[in-house]
């Protein structure tokens, strides 16, 4: 009988070709099913897998220079057909789902792509995670928190009967204050979501991929499950993508991780919900969640980036670089 606290997570990094038209996604979808499948059915005699992972830019990547090209070519709406194929992936197998990011497109936002990866469970869409803190000025996609007027919530967590889970995208992660934010509503297992490309990997002396990793989890007494793009340079150029993809516990451990160097792999690593919940209990030192000062932290109470920055239309490439100048101004000493 299945436990719904201790189970395990499967982390599946892919290799495909870069598609150029929406038209090509549902091929994507189909052979990331077929992974799904092989995680849940290929260890049952072995494990329970409830979880399973995929990678930032699964089903596109933002490879046009402007936001109206990938609107034209490669953004859907969200929910679609193809999360409606993952929902009965999930039902079947009484599964959670996080899929690799979508390009969406929303008729309240016209215009603008969002970079968006859903939960799914047996029950059906759980969350929709829409990336806050894009490459920028490479992502020509829309940040919400740059959106004036936009009023759904940024870091969304889902309270499901296998913990209470949240998401953040790639670039996310390196910025603590964003997976603070889910660790404070509650989330127990962080997943990450990543194109994350060479040479900020898994490889010394730029290994920031496991570094933080394992570094968001101690922080903030979570498992993580992070997915990472394992692309060659032929299929996902400008980079190429070292995979790596890993499980992490609440002390910072690495539970399981690809090897390193990139490839379609799936690695799957323990989840135990009540181990952590006892932890999160009972420690009084390293309970760093508790011991939060949050009056001490005067300077984020001066804007840096401002929210609503963008204005009314998508962002461009040169209106990026002159914001983030003009934010670099506001932190130089003396300013």
């Amino acid at each position: 009988m299945r436990n719904d606290e201790r189970y395990y997570a499967a982390a599946c990094q892919i290799d495909l070709p870069n598609p150029r038209h929406r038209n090509e996604i549902a091929s994507r979808v189909s052979h990331m099913i077929a992974m799904t499948k092989n995680a849940v059915v290929g260890y049952q005699t072995l494990h329970d897998v409830r979880l399973v992972v995929f990678p930032e830019f699964a089903h596109a990547a933002p490879i046009y220079a402007t936001a109206a090209e990938l609107t034209d070519k490669l953004a859907v709406p969200v929910p679609n057909e193809h999360t409606d194929r993952y929902a009965k992936v999930a039902r079947e197998h009484g599964i959670y789902i996080q899929t690799g990011s979508f390009l969406e497109c929303d008729p309240r936002w016209p215009g603008h792509v969002f970079n968006t990866t859903c939960l799914i469970g047996p029950d059906g869409m759980l969350l929709k995670y829409r990336k806050v803190h894009t490459w920028i000025p490479w992502e020509v996609h829309t940040s919400p928190h740059d959106l004036p007027g936009y009023d759904e919530p940024l870091f969304p967590v889902a309270d499901t009967p296998i913990g209470r889970i949240g998401v953040a995208t790639c670039y996310d992660w390196l910025f603590p204050e964003a997976i603070r934010q889910l660790a404070l509503q509650g989330a127990e297992v962080l997943i990450r979501i990543s194109a994350y490309m060479d040479p900020w990997g898994t490889a010394s002396p730029t290994e920031w991929w496991t570094l933080v990793n394992r570094v968001r989890a101690l922080e903030n007494l979570a498992f993580v499950v992070a997915s990472n793009q394992a692309a060659s340079l032929q299929n996902y150029g400008p980079f190429s993508w070292p995979g790596g993809s890993m499980v992490v516990d609440f002390d910072g451990r690495v539970l399981a991780q690809a090897e390193p160097g990139g490839g379609e792999r799936i690695v799957v690593g323990p989840i135990d919900i009540a181990a952590l919940r006892h932890e999160r209990q009972r420690r009084m030192t390293h309970q760093m969640l508790a011991h939060l000062r949050n009056e001490a932290y005067t300077s984020y109470g001066t804007s840096i980036y401002p929210a609503g920055g963008c204005g009314q239309g998508p962002p461009s490439v040169d209106a990026l670089e002159r914001t983030i100048l003009a934010a670099a101004e506001r932190i130089l000493p003396g300013k």
